[in-house]
């Protein structure tokens, strides 16, 4: 019997050009002059203004473009690409243009921040221990490192795990929450040891400083533009993610600044006029100091091509069966049907369905299959002989 897993050619859409309001918008954030806002849609970078309106679209590659950072003029914007295979760090005009590459270490690099003088671009990766380090040498713990803007030599900034960065007005601290384990990031409802907290880093004297110290999730800080007010996200009081902020100098002094139900809040930013920028339920918000979110409301035309899906497969077959005339073999892959000819390498998968199927057979026919619970048609006739 010839080799029945081949190359499964299962379905083709054609390319359309359509316009349409986008969920599940990522990475999202404000510029510094708080006039537009950068984020990922479908492995692409793309920014919009601010007030809403369409989005342009600044990345065209076949690959995979996320973690958009804006420079401190509002001028450049970096961001993470596996174009050549791993994430590696990239930086172009904030109007759109080629991209340079920054990284070409083998770990993926992931950008948080600009440095306040717009010299340097820090990120996270998995590259390097401190030789002194206590940390189990993992890629699931990283360090924060600094990459100068036109292209030089990498530096360690810190050997422990640092993301989401965010600097003071003077450069000389900032922000950034911790990791301490593997438990996946978007988990909600979390309370454990290695939940995140917010710190701040003090560069000048290298101290460390936890500000939250809080048995549940708190992530994503940002200062506000006078460096005195901290912005975070956080699950407390029972709820889901929300914005909280509190006096640099009273970290205890909590307060809540948007009341979201059910969905969390994710990817806050703030720009230099005060106003909060972030995700919910899929779409993008702005907020106002003393004001209520308002959903920024973003068009975006694509031209989606759904290519063919080629399945290749060379063990896992189940409940081969042949036809009566011997021209066609039915079998499971996955728990899905699939149909191919004893004479052509033509497949065809005939049952596309949430269930597993098992037990198929063929009837006198030849054009039709049996499963315990249903009976479908092979389609043969249209089959090349």
């Amino acid at each position: 019997m010839k080799k029945l897993l081949t190359c499964l050619a299962l379905s083709f859409v054609t390319a359309s050009s359509y316009a349409a309001t986008p969920l599940w918008l990522r990475d999202v954030q404000i510029s510094p002059d708080g006039t537009e806002i950068a984020f990922c849609y479908k492995g692409d970078i793309y920014k919009v203004p601010a007030n809403g309106g369409t989005a342009t679209q600044l990345t065209t590659q076949t690959s995979y473009e996320c973690s958009p950072v804006w420079s401190p003029d509002s001028k450049q914007i970096a961001f993470a690409s596996d174009r050549n295979g791993n994430f590696d760090l990239f930086v172009m005009p904030a109007g759109g243009g080629a991209a340079r590459r920054l990284t070409t270490h083998s770990a993926s690099e992931i950008p948080s921040a600009f440095t306040t003088d717009g010299n340097y671009i820090l990120f996270s990766a998995s590259i390097q221990d401190p030789a002194g380090s206590a940390l189990f040498p993992t890629s699931a713990m990283t360090e924060l490192y600094k990459v100068p803007v036109n292209g030089g030599r990498t530096e360690q900034v810190l050997g422990t795990p640092a993301e989401m960065v965010c600097f003071d007005p003077s450069g000389k601290t900032f922000l950034y929450q911790d990791r301490k384990g593997f438990e996946d990031e978007w988990r909600k409802h979390h309370t454990s040891s290695i939940t995140r907290d917010v710190w701040l880093y003090n560069s000048e004297n290298g101290k460390h400083t936890n500000l939250t110290n809080h048995a549940g999730e708190d992530r994503n800080p940002v200062f506000a533009p006078d460096g005195q007010t901290v912005y975070f996200l956080s699950e407390r009081n029972g709820s889901t993610f929300n914005v909280y902020s509190f006096p640099l100098d009273a970290p205890q002094s909590l307060k809540a600044v948007t009341g979201f139900k059910t969905h969390p809040v994710r990817f806050l930013s703030m720009g230099s006029n005060g106003t909060l920028c972030y995700t919910y339920d899929g779409e993008i918000y702005t907020q106002k100091q003393g004001s209520k979110p308002q959903k920024v409301k973003i068009d975006i035309t694509r031209d989606d091509q759904h290519t063919i899906a080629d399945l290749s497969f060379s063990s896992g077959a189940t409940s081969a069966t042949v036809s009566p005339d011997g021209k066609q073999v039915a079998f499971i892959v996955r728990g899905e049907v699939f149909v191919t000819s004893t004479d052509y390498s033509t497949t065809k998968q005939i049952t596309h369905t949430p269930a597993r199927e098992a037990g198929v057979t063929f009837s006198p026919d030849n054009r039709t299959l049996h499963t315990p619970v249903s009976a479908m048609e092979t389609g043969n006739s249209a089959w090349p002989r």
